[in-house]
């Protein structure tokens, strides 16, 4: 055994020194001396303002090794087996090295990271620059993507072959997406440059932030450090929110990945890009898709930006066995488009015909600085959707939707305001602050502005204020809440300025006034739907660290148990209809189907297999869309071509009047409701039908 240990620190040295030879000339990064005062500054800043505690220990120093590591290396690339072992001399060290602010084993394990990836990457493009090299894309082998189910790579011969299949499979993906495979070699060898550059560029303090975020994590995942450089990133991202296609950024490993997709944007409005998309490609207008794979986020930001009214061109890929290509034009995401808007929708139920009025709201806004000069027509969504209701009311319609799909919150004073319209007096949600001081200065505080019929429709996309508001209301009992699991962010975060930089740390929790908290649970809905967005992958549950669910004591509230007595006979009344419904079991065939394609472990890398495959995706897509279509009377599509074509000359038309074809969730929720309408009749003293308009106090 010991004999054993001594052989393999041996071949690890000889790596290493051949690692080197490749790596001649290139400096060690090394911390800088402020870094010391600095990370214990952020330790004692996590330590004393945070809203969970952590102890500094043995424990501590473990999931920090194993989070660093993940963070510099998540898909199993690089690192080979022997490093992960070296690495672990720290694996009971880095928490006593953190109090001293002693950052040196971060900079030593990022050395290596780099040593290993410059070998390979350096490999990679010789061989691919390499004419007498080959791929062979007829035979049959796959390969493991998901990397939490690969072990870390043994030796350099397990990872060449390893790297073999990934550049097969890339080269693979960009054939499907119509490059000759002489183009997509040289793309495939100009993306590894761009990596292999980003690998030499790097410097103090970029490994330092690399550090100190991965010790921040622990903590949660929204607590992060950012350099001076990377704050002015940061910003320059948010502006791309609001300036450019309307999608928040991150770097993820090499790829530039969708965090969320902006309400009322240009992204938003196109809809096809979502998030957990990884953006691979950039073009302007019709000219060529620049690769961007291990391109820094600033650069990226700045291919994507441009003036508005122009077009981008961007390469995604969703997890699918091949990259598609979509067109955004850009614009600037205003006010008024991301303001609630309402609509009517007409349900006949059992004979008889129900206008539903929809309020879609895509952000919970207000115009703080048109406020604080106490203008009288400040923008907010409180006040916006009172007028709605308003006009809803001339209109005569008999229940309301609120739509929260995909909203992911904002003004926490809108949300309470928001909920004051639809309940009477009394609390909205509960603030837990670090110190565990709880508040509850958050209340409706007037007679409900309207109180009759409503269903509030959510999915994995609604987030934190919007959690407030659909927990609030299912809590008083006020209406059903349908749709999917929301995401599950009950936290509040604030910014904390350091001596270079700053850090932005979770200070608070919300709870509801039923006592449970929004985070990391969500809403669960009172009728659930199928979702679009797959709750392993997007949503607080999946993020390693999330702060836990708890709860805490409920606060007074009224609370009408009537329509929590009618769940049961609306859940199978809406099983029975919605299944049975061409529109929703198409809808619901379709997320399945795609759910199951993405959610593969193992990819093939037979070039002929793969297309079959793709093929058989969109073969079993259109026939699901055809059977629908079918059902309708309509006349099916010929091939996926036609199908693809009409998609795209209902996106040029802009018609975003909401229909049972285009959004069976919405029509479906309001069977829902009318179904609950059509339920609560017996119980309205008034025997006139009485309607809406009557609900809705002036």
């Amino acid at each position: 055994m010991r004999q054993l240990a001594v052989l393999t620190l041996f071949a690890s040295a000889l790596f290493v020194s051949l690692v080197s030879s490749n790596t001649e000339g290139l400096a060690r990064i090394e911390p800088e001396s402020q870094h010391t005062k600095l990370f214990r500054e952020i330790l004692t800043e996590l330590a004393t303002s945070h809203y969970s505690t952590q102890s500094i220990d043995d424990e501590l120093s473990q999931a920090f090794l194993n989070a660093y590591i993940e963070r510099l290396d998540s898909p199993k690339r690089f690192f080979l087996a022997s490093d992960i072992a070296e690495f672990q001399q720290w694996q009971y060290k880095l928490d006593d090295l953190a109090k001293r602010g002693d950052v040196s084993p971060g900079f030593y394990i990022y050395n290596r990271l780099r040593e290993r990836a410059i070998e390979q990457l350096t490999a990679n493009i010789e061989l691919l620059n390499n004419e007498k090299s080959k791929f062979d894309f007829s035979t049959d082998e796959s390969i493991l993507i998901k990397s939490e189910l690969r072990h870390w790579l043994k030796n350099t011969s397990q990872a060449n072959d390893f790297w073999r299949k990934i550049m097969k499979d890339s080269m693979i993906r960009l054939i499907l997406s119509g490059k000759e495979p002489i183009e997509a070699r040289k793309l495939l060898a100009k993306r590894y440059q761009a990596l292999l550059n980003r690998y030499t560029q790097r410097n103090s303090k970029d490994v330092f932030e690399e550090y100190a975020n991965a010790f921040a994590s622990l903590y949660d995942p929204h607590s992060s450090y950012f350099s001076p450089r990377s704050s002015e990133n940061f910003q320059i991202n948010m502006s791309l929110s609001l300036e450019g296609i309307g999608a928040q950024l991150t770097t993820e490993d090499e790829y530039t990945e969708v965090v969320d997709i902006i309400s009322g944007g240009p992204a938003d409005i196109q809809g096809i890009l979502k998030p957990k998309d990884r953006i691979i490609g950039v073009g302007q207008g019709d000219d060529e898709i620049v690769d961007v794979i291990g391109w820094r986020i600033d650069d990226v930001v700045d291919l994507i930006r441009g003036e508005k009214g122009s077009t981008v061109r961007l390469q995604i890929n969703s997890g699918s066995t091949s990259d598609k290509i979509i067109s955004i034009v850009r614009d600037t995401v205003k006010l008024e488009e991301k303001s609630a808007q309402s609509s009517i929708i007409n349900i006949n139920n059992k004979g008889k015909n129900y206008r539903l009025g929809v309020i879609e709201i895509p952000t919970f806004y207000m115009d703080f600085e048109a406020y604080q000069k106490r203008d009288p027509n400040y923008k907010s969504t409180s006040r916006d959707v009172r007028k709605l209701l308003k006009e809803l009311k001339s209109q005569s319609v008999d229940g309301v939707v609120v739509d929260l799909r995909n909203n992911g919150g904002g003004s926490l004073y809108e949300a309470t305001a928001l909920t004051d319209l639809f309940i009477d007096y009394g609390p909205v949600v509960q603030i837990r602050d670090a110190s565990k001081k709880i508040y509850r200065n958050q209340r409706a505080t007037s007679k409900a502005y309207y109180d009759g019929p409503m269903v509030v429709l959510i999915n994995r996309l609604s987030a934190s204020a919007s959690e407030i508001f659909a927990g609030a209301i299912q809590d008083y009992g006020r209406g059903l809440v349908v749709g999917s699991q929301s995401y599950g962010k009950g936290t509040v975060q604030t910014m904390a300025e350091l001596s270079s930089g700053f850090l932005k740390l979770t200070v608070s929790k919300f709870y509801r006034v039923s006592g449970g908290s929004t985070q990391h649970r969500g809403i669960i809905p009172d009728i659930i739907y199928p979702s679009a967005f797959n709750t392993d992958e997007i949503g607080e549950s999946h993020l390693d660290s999330a702060l836990p669910w708890d709860q805490i004591h409920p606060v007074p509230h009224q609370y009408s148990n009537t329509i929590r007595g009618l769940i049961k006979p609306l859940n199978a009344a809406h099983k029975q209809r919605a299944y049975s419904d061409a529109n929703f079991s198409s809808m619901a065939s379709q997320l399945a189907l795609t759910s199951e394609w993405r959610d593969q472990s193992l990819i093939n890398l037979n070039l002929e297999k793969r297309k079959s495959d793709d093929n058989s995706l969109d073969q079993s897509l259109l026939s699901i869309e055809n059977k629908r279509r079918l059902s309708h009377n309509l006349k099916p599509y010929t091939n996926v071509d036609a199908w693809e074509l009409a998609k795209e000359e209902q996106e040029d038309n802009n018609n975003e009047t909401p229909s049972a074809d285009n959004d069976p969730m919405l029509f479906e929720t309001g069977f829902i409701l009318s179904d609950q309408i059509l339920l609560l009749q017996p119980k309205i003293t008034d025997a006139k039908n009485t309607q809406v308009s009557s609900h809705i106090n002036q």
